[in-house]
């Protein structure tokens, strides 16, 4: 087992390099989701399989949301090489609470 574990280290990349494009990677999805108006959070998940963009719902209407999924997935094939497929996720939502006393 050491001896796989020191051939595996050896290799060019094997670590370190790999782990800094995953990350980069991620960070740039999430750039290009934050960059759209009334976006107001995103998170890259399920190892940058999936980008969930959490939208405010006074800024992006419902329709505005699907149109904005289509452009950040558009915007992630133009600008990105990733392996695989990304979806991209726009929620919506609006909230009323209330308190009976």
């Amino acid at each position: 087992v050491e001896a796989a574990d020191g051939i595996s280290a050896a290799r060019p990349g094997a670590r370190r390099d790999v782990l800094e494009s995953y990350i980069k990677r991620l960070a740039k999805l999430e750039e290009i989701a934050l960059s759209y108006k009334g976006v107001e959070m995103c998170y890259a998940i399920q190892a940058g399989r999936e980008l969930r963009v959490i939208t405010r719902s006074d800024i992006v209407s419902d329709l505005d949301a699907h149109q904005l999924a289509k452009d950040i997935s558009k915007r992630i094939e133009a600008e990105m090489q990733y392996p695989g497929h990304i979806k991209v996720v726009v929620i919506r939502e609006t909230r009323a609470v209330e308190v009976a006393k």
